[in-house]
């Protein structure tokens, strides 16, 4: 069955922002698919990948209530490309497998709007390739530091994230939109809809022409 939605991928760096659009976009009609609600999902109590995780790293990854603590776990694999390869080869594919269900779900009901997949490393997964458009969330460095700063607290831990992410220029080239989030919500607000603007003229412009 082919779909007749416009598929976006929405993908920025650590402090960017991009749940400030994410939730912008859907507040103007879309539809989200979050990647880290997927990513819990697939290691809740009883799911195959968290008995997969802790024969990886340990035991240590747990909580007293036998669920993934997630800080701890990122703290051991931010920073050590090997050990988040390892994490992503558990995950990943089952995160992918939910999306994939999710939108055809979406073509069975469809669904004719845009459908907003939300996700830090699309990019760095290839993921972005099987997106209509692609949305990259950026601010520049400084406020990125600051903001990360103010929710995460820890200096050190900060630095070790965003140096393990691709920088931002480098996805800025890749996409199809980039929204500034460098600025005050209004702004970024605006920048939002004028993005969803250029996509639902995508989407027409996709249906017109059947492709």
């Amino acid at each position: 069955m082919t779909r007749r939605f416009l598929l976006v991928g929405l993908t920025g760096g650590l402090a960017t922002g991009k749940s400030t659009v994410s939730e912008a976009l859907r507040q103007l009609g879309c539809v989200v698919i979050d990647a880290d609600v997927l990513a819990r999902e697939v290691v809740e109590p009883g799911e195959p990948a968290l008995a997969d995780v802790v024969t990886e790293f340990g035991r240590e990854v747990l909580g007293p209530d036998g669920a993934l603590d997630r800080k701890r776990l990122g703290t051991l694999v931010f920073g050590d490309p090997d050990k988040r390869r390892r994490l992503e080869a558990i995950t990943h594919p089952r995160i992918r497998a939910r999306f994939t269900r999710r939108l055809e779900e979406l073509t069975g009901q469809d669904f004719d709007g845009i459908v907003v997949f939300d996700a830090a490393v699309m990019i760095e997964s290839g993921g972005y390739r099987d997106m209509d458009r692609l949305i990259v969330v950026v601010t520049d460095a400084e406020t990125q530091h600051v903001r990360a700063l103010q929710r995460d607290g820890n200096r050190e831990d900060v630095e070790r994230r965003i140096a393990s992410q691709m920088p931002l220029a480098d996805k800025a080239r890749l996409a199809d939109y980039v929204v500034d989030n460098s600025g005050d919500r209004a702004a970024t607000l605006a920048e939002v809809r004028r993005v969803h603007r250029a996509l639902l003229a995508d989407l027409r412009a996709r249906q017109k022409t059947g492709r």
